[in-house]
């Protein structure tokens, strides 16, 4: 049988070999000379507060004994939530992760800690120790896996929320795990998860699961709309501050996502009419500060919007006034300016204008874009990669027609390289047949780093073709 050392013995051990009593050690770490005695002679546990004061004197790094701990007076003794919780929580502060997933293992096989665990696990995402909160959401969803409960339904929606990344495939696998528990939750906790679940989708460019999920959110939102200003039993603020948003906008932005679908299957007639539609919004109520910034932001949405779908469409005789509309508007944030130039290149490409001037226009936003950083809001982290590397790639079928081929090449691997990342498949086929196209043009550098980018994609099962 193997013996399990005890971190009462290497305490023992450590005051034999420094020459010193309890008595002194109490002293000098601020735990009672009592507690000390109790724990060693009566094998009593020691509280989490008091082994970091112990640890700390003992001039060992923090967390040091956590393992140990969990062995003595987690998995050796019944199971004490007193003990638990605050350990768990440190070990969320020191990154201990294994020592979590080890405790939440171990206690879960009493149903009754579900409860204690998700509020644990709820505080842990409100402080944004997203990957110490997982395996508790993961733990308790498991044992509530037959349960037709809400707290089933948030626990899926944390998952979905943690697990969102740059993995397209992934994502695609989180958000049809969550999809189906989005009913169980409360009515209002509905359209932030509707939202979340639209923004993944529209980065899949998986248009029709977009297009039910937006139609599914507009509904939801008017109800809850016409119940906030029909009934005086609920005040707009005990709806609003459980939201992302003012509640409007889950109504106008279901007409902007209905707007890119229809724009992804080229009906840019139907586009423009659900742009025309939340760019009039007179039939908002609310005047609060928060309100007015969402109805400008949609305004102005509307009207670079309404530009881009008659530019799509083939009128390049708005062309200017586009530029002068994004001129015009020096404090857009990447997000907003990616998919603005990205709107000018595909236009470019796709009738061929010559857009060198407006490229070396905005050259400093370009740097910007295609050099993103990632972020934790659902959209800026899913829908902006992807539309930056749908600007690059467009950037490089550009240069690569216009004969500037450094800068074609340069735009293409980089894209071929971020579809690794993110697992994009049509991004990393779509640079394949590029690049065939143009590979005459391409130098002995190029070559070689298209080579070894397309073995890679082979070699991880990526992409076959």
């Amino acid at each position: 049988m193997k013996h399990t050392p005890t971190i009462s013995a290497e305490f023992e051990d450590y005051l034999k070999q420094n020459d010193m009593t309890l008595s002194q050690f109490a002293e000098y770490s601020g735990v009672h000379q009592r507690t000390l005695s109790n724990w060693i002679t009566q094998h009593r546990p020691i509280s989490v507060q008091q082994l970091d004061r112990i640890t700390v004197a003992m001039d060992l790094p923090e967390g040091y004994f956590y393992d140990l701990y969990i062995e003595n007076y987690i998995i050796d003794l019944s199971p004490n939530f007193r003990r638990i919780e605050p350990l768990l929580y440190r070990c969320a502060e020191l990154d201990k992760l294994d020592a979590i997933r080890r405790m939440v293992g171990h206690i879960m096989d009493n149903p009754l800690y579900a409860s204690r665990l998700f509020d644990v696990a709820e505080a842990l995402f409100e402080q944004g120790r997203h990957a110490a909160a997982l395996p508790l959401y993961e733990n308790v969803a498991e044992v509530e896996k037959y349960q037709h409960s809400e707290r089933l339904a948030i626990c899926q929606y944390r998952i979905f929320s943690i697990q969102v990344g740059d993995d397209q495939s992934r994502n695609l696998k989180v958000a049809t795990l969550f999809e189906p528990f989005v009913e169980r939750l409360d009515e209002i906790v509905q359209l932030d998860a509707l939202k979340d679940l639209a923004n993944v989708y529209r980065s899949l460019r998986l248009w029709d699961r977009l297009d039910v999920t937006a139609r599914k959110m507009r509904d939801k939102a008017e109800i809850q709309y016409t119940l906030e200003h029909q009934q005086k039993k609920r005040k707009p603020a005990e709806i609003e501050k459980r939201l992302s948003r003012p509640l409007f906008v889950y109504i106008t932005y279901s007409d902007l996502l209905c707007a890119s679908v229809y724009e992804a299957r080229g009906d840019y007639e139907q586009a423009l009419q659900y742009t025309y539609a939340y760019a009039n919004l007179d039939w908002v109520l609310d005047t609060d500060k928060d309100t007015q910034y969402w109805v400008s932001l949609f305004k102005d949405w509307a009207e670079g919007n309404i530009y881009t779908y008659k530019l799509l469409s083939g009128d390049i005789s708005v062309l200017n006034n586009y530029v002068e509309y994004i001129a015009a508007s020096p404090d857009a944030t990447d997000k907003e300016m990616v998919t603005k130039l990205l709107n000018i290149m595909i236009a470019a490409n796709r009738y061929q204008v010559d857009v060198d001037d407006i490229l070396q226009q905005f050259e400093m936003e370009i740097d910007s874009i295609t050099q993103q950083q990632s972020s934790a809001d659902m959209y800026t982290h899913q829908v902006v990669p992807e539309q930056s590397t749908r600007f690059k790639y467009e950037l490089a079928k550009y240069y690569l027609n216009s004969g500037n081929y450094l800068y074609g090449f340069k735009y293409l691997l980089d894209v071929l390289s971020k579809s690794l990342i993110i697992n994009k498949e049509a991004f990393f086929i779509s640079c394949i047949r590029l690049f065939e196209q143009f590979k005459q043009f391409a130098d002995i550098r190029f070559y070689e780093k298209f080579e070894s980018l397309v073995r890679e994609g082979r070699k991880e099962r990526l992409f076959y073709f």
